[in-house]
């Protein structure tokens, strides 16, 4: 009689393609936290650039605290920061990934993604009137003789459009983790009494 190979059993196969399941679940969670570690190092950066921005010359002072645009990127980053922190503890948990947590992520970096969106783009639109001025509204060419605060109020908006870029790719891994627990719909054709069930994607 021919001995069996242990190694092609049924229940053998079933073991090994368990362990290589657990293998990706382990490096899509680990790449996951990294991707939510980014944007806390790119959130800290833009806050601690804008919460040194201050300029004092001979036109005068100004600091970030004294426009709220800047006010704003601020705090945004600072909540964004902790955000991340916190998200990237929970995701290297290992644990299973219920429906209320996926329910939870998705609309938190849904969240989050338009309150950082938003921080740059105003601080964008004051950092355009500080460098060209608008006559309409008497906002004269502030960059002109604050320089050195405009330069690094530029990098700190530039991190934080960085930053956004980051949050759009966790929104949309969110959306796939929330939206692959459902179930396919079901085709029918009527009278033929044929079922189909559309692909997961």
């Amino acid at each position: 009689m021919e001995k069996r190979d242990k190694g092609s059993s049924p229940m053998a196969m079933m073991g090994s393609g368990g362990d290589e399941n657990e293998d990706v679940k382990t490096t899509m969670r680990t790449a996951e936290t990294l991707l939510r570690l980014v944007p806390m190092a790119l959130c800290v950066s833009a806050l601690v650039v804008m919460l040194k921005n201050s300029q004092t010359n001979d036109f005068g002072s100004l600091s970030y605290s004294d426009l709220g645009a800047f006010r704003y990127l601020v705090n945004a980053n600072g909540i964004c920061a902790g955000y991340s922190l916190l998200s990237a503890v929970i995701v290297a948990m290992p644990r299973p990934s219920t429906m209320p947590r996926a329910w939870t992520f998705f609309l938190l970096d849904q969240l989050l993604t338009y309150v950082i969106l938003a921080a740059g783009t105003v601080s964008t639109e004051v950092l355009y009137l500080a460098s060209k001025g608008d006559t309409t509204i008497t906002w004269s060419e502030a960059c002109v003789s604050f320089g050195g605060f405009c330069h690094r109020a530029l990098i700190s908006t530039v991190i934080t459009f960085a930053v956004v870029i980051c949050y759009a790719v966790l929104s949309l891994l969110s959306s796939y983790n929330l939206f692959s627990k459902y179930d396919s719909p079901v085709l029918t054709y009527p009278g033929k009494g044929i079922e189909i069930a559309t692909l997961h994607g």
